[in-house]
């Protein structure tokens, strides 16, 4: 009988235990146990006084290479880590890719810096020039897309084709969402759990929900829970404010390099759509208007339109995406 209460006790013990240890464990905010598909390396950067490392994955082509290098920029809310099926796609016809984490998102540093798109582009020709790739087809999704056009902007000779797949900042964002300071944002970023983000992705980026977008949920609303959780939101909250105060929207006329829009015509995404009413959230964020329009803007512009798809085409639509992505290089 004794035996068997002691059984009972540890049991009871290590359940709870479990329980705990389940009920705690978070990532890191630097991602450290979310594994990539492929290796990751670290490029040194030093600004403002700090030693600071971005994180990229370099994939080799498989089988014959064709001599042509893409670069994807991931959205706000992400990290490379979301690219995997672009990425298979693209070496699979021979394409080499370059997948960086920039500062402050993904594997990357978490640095209380300025942050800047002009800064951001800089970082990713230096990283660029290191792998001695001259010249680059860049692709951008979300927030990506801005630094895509930034870089574009920047170092024309250095881009081969602009590609931008649902991204932000099509709008003057400054017109029309009331602005908040980085210390407001704050407050708002460090009220996320692993709930709020599953029902934001759900509600803002994807027209179906499937089982396998609990992965993006667990990593982003992962964070959460870490201790360096603040800092995170700090970060967040700094790069909302580059967001408002950077737009590219006006440059757009300047591109002078070869352009394909890839859209989800059922993307209603407005960075800052919280601060506004429903009835204000209605006349904008309508990117079946907005890629259109975008396109117009920039000279030679191509776009590519997906029916019933949302924020993500390369994960909502991964088949359809590909095709029209590897149709444009």
């Amino acid at each position: 009988m004794f035996y068997k209460k002691v059984s009972v006790y540890l049991f009871l013990l290590f359940a709870a235990t479990g329980a705990r240890a389940q009920q705690t464990d978070t990532l890191s905010i630097t991602l450290e146990n979310v594994k990539y598909n492929y290796p990751v390396k670290y490029f040194p950067i030093h600004t403002e006084g700090q030693d600071l490392r971005m994180a990229y994955m370099d994939i080799a082509p498989i089988n014959t290479p064709n001599g042509k290098t893409v670069v994807l920029f991931h959205g706000k809310n992400f990290g490379g880590y979301y690219w995997s099926n672009t990425i298979k796609a693209l070496r699979d016809r021979g394409f080499r890719v370059i997948v960086p984490d920039q500062i402050g998102f993904g594997k990357s540093s978490k640095a209380f810096i300025h942050y800047s798109f002009h800064q951001m582009a800089r970082w990713n020709k230096a990283l660029l020039d290191t792998l001695g790739i001259q010249k680059a087809n860049i692709l951008g999704h979300s927030m990506g897309g801005m630094l895509a056009t930034r870089f574009a902007l920047l170092y024309p000779e250095s881009t081969e084709k602009l590609l931008l797949e649902n991204p932000i900042g099509l709008e003057d964002y400054r017109s029309f969402i009331p602005y908040i300071s980085t210390d407001e944002q704050y407050k708002t970023e460090l009220k996320a759990t692993a709930e709020s983000t599953k029902k934001y992705y759900q509600s803002s980026y994807f027209t179906v929900w499937k089982p396998e977008y609990d992965e993006l949920v667990r990593i982003a609303g992962g964070v959460t829970s870490s201790a360096d959780f603040p800092r995170w939101a700090r970060v967040a909250a700094m790069t909302f404010t580059m967001i408002y105060e950077q737009p590219v929207v006006h440059e757009f006329i300047n591109v002078r390099v070869p352009t394909v829009l890839f859209i989800g015509k059922e993307d209603k995404t407005i960075v800052g759509k919280g601060l506004l009413s429903p009835d204000q959230q209605a006349l904008h964020g309508q990117y079946r208007f907005l890629g259109k329009q975008t396109a117009a803007k920039i000279p030679g512009a191509k776009i590519v339109e997906f029916e019933g798809c949302g924020h993500i085409p390369h994960i909502e639509i991964p088949t359809e995406f590909n095709v029209a992505l590897l149709g444009s290089l």
